[in-house]
């Protein structure tokens, strides 16, 4: 046991060289116009049902087509964009039935994954997590939602490698900007995300403290009531 927290102290200590934050440019044009697609689709500046005109996409992201399309067919096959034949390309519609859906899925995978980090974490991982929660916190206290939004993705990115589940590690990172679209759609309707900000804080804190105490049942009821939270708050928009 000692031998254990003193991993964890250390980790801890050096918990800023793990943290690598913006994330790196992407490697190539395809990577690239699906960031800037995924940034304007989450975000709604792309709002739900929109047309995606392969042309005013290459003028307004300064990205030729094929690139486009491969982001594009990317994002269908994530869920944010719909192909419909013979018409085209659309923004995912946000429908009460694909509402329920999502955080049905997150329910299960996002829960699961937080118990089963909770007895296979690594002392950095544990580490890692807890530092993530204070950067949550300062970039809420700061105001900087894009900060807000790499650290979030960060936090799941290291829950989901806490696994330890391959399977688990790969479909959360592909789930995150479904309901990251929704997080921006809850915080448009309630004029601001600093108060929804502040409950997934008291989530992440929860879910890191379940973690280090080697509590399973604690980090998937703490994950699984702060997405039952979402799924209200949303229920009475739409």
């Amino acid at each position: 046991m000692t031998g254990t927290r003193s991993a964890v102290d250390n980790a801890a200590m050096n918990s800023s060289s793990i943290i690598r934050l913006p994330e790196a440019e992407p490697h190539s044009l395809a990577e690239k116009a699906y960031q800037l697609l995924v940034r304007k689709i989450t975000r709604l500046e792309l709002p739900p049902g929109s047309a995606l005109v392969e042309k005013q996409l290459m003028e307004d992201l300064g990205i030729g087509r094929t690139p486009i399309r491969e982001a594009m067919q990317r994002l269908a096959i994530e869920g944010l964009v719909d192909h419909q034949p013979n018409r085209g390309m659309f923004v995912s519609e946000i429908t009460a039935a694909s509402v329920q859906q999502i955080y049905e899925f997150r329910s299960v995978l996002d829960g699961y994954a937080a118990a089963l980090a909770a007895g296979r974490a690594t002392p950095p991982q544990v580490a890692e997590l807890g530092q993530l929660h204070k950067k949550l916190v300062r970039a809420t206290e700061d105001d900087d939602i894009d900060l807000y939004v790499e650290l979030d993705r960060r936090f799941y990115a290291v829950l989901s490698s806490a696994s330890h589940n391959s399977l688990v590690a790969d479909a959360i990172p592909r789930i995150f900007n479904l309901h990251l679209r929704l997080w921006f759609f809850i915080s448009t309707k309630i004029g601001g995300w600093h108060s929804i900000a502040g409950s997934h804080e008291e989530m992440t804190r929860e879910v890191v403290d379940a973690i280090s105490h080697r509590d399973p049942v604690a980090a998937r009821r703490s994950m699984e009531a702060y997405i039952e939270r979402r799924h209200l708050d949303i229920k009475q928009i739409i």
